[in-house]
């Protein structure tokens, strides 16, 4: 990054911008009405990660049941949600590490590791989901996932490469500050 002229001072918001970024998807991620859905059309069952809903043909209403009243549900619900609320809470700390006071390169090797956290909790509940849901409860024996589903898994691989960045960051203390003299030739005189 620093080697391409990539310095701290015309990048030192691109971090929180992606982690921003990453909250935006998560709040469609866990909106979306559409986390799996039958395969055949018309769609007669569909599931958020809130509730799950059937109907018997396209046209008749549908009727929905909450997933927390099933153990695993609550497993799921609970397991994406406590690393997207920690998702949440590293992006407030790289807000504050890189725009409110000055640099503080331990400071953001502790934001990676929360990032690493928060991806796991997000994996796990993103593979509870699905495995469970169609052993339990999917009629038509095909589901298809939607977009919001794909959402989620996007806040998942975020989290894993904005935590190498941060954890890898403080390798170039020295570079980013401006204390080492920047070489230019291809090679050491």
């Amino acid at each position: 990054m620093v080697k391409y002229g990539l310095d701290y001072t015309r990048c030192r918001w691109i971090l929180p911008l992606l982690l921003g970024i990453g909250v935006i998807f998560g709040i469609i991620g866990l909106a979306g009405q559409a986390w799996l859905q039958s395969a055949t059309i018309p769609f007669v069952q569909r599931a958020s990660l809130w509730e799950t809903c059937t109907r018997l043909d396209g046209t008749s209403p549908w009727n929905c049941v909450p997933l927390n009243t099933y153990a695993w549900g609550r497993g799921a619900i609970g397991t994406i949600l406590t690393g997207y609320i920690i998702f949440i809470i590293c992006f407030a700390l790289a807000i504050i590490a890189f725009a409110v006071c000055l640099l503080r390169f331990n400071f953001i090797r502790g934001i990676g590791g929360l990032l690493f956290v928060s991806a796991l909790f997000l994996i796990m509940g993103l593979v509870i989901y699905p495995v469970m849901y169609t052993n339990t409860l999917l009629v038509t024996g095909v589901g298809a996932f939607g977009w919001s589903y794909g959402f989620m898994w996007t806040v998942a691989i975020m989290a894993i490469g904005l935590a190498f960045f941060f954890c890898c960051l403080p390798n170039y203390e020295d570079q980013i500050l401006g204390n080492v003299k920047p070489d230019y030739c291809c090679g050491t005189p």
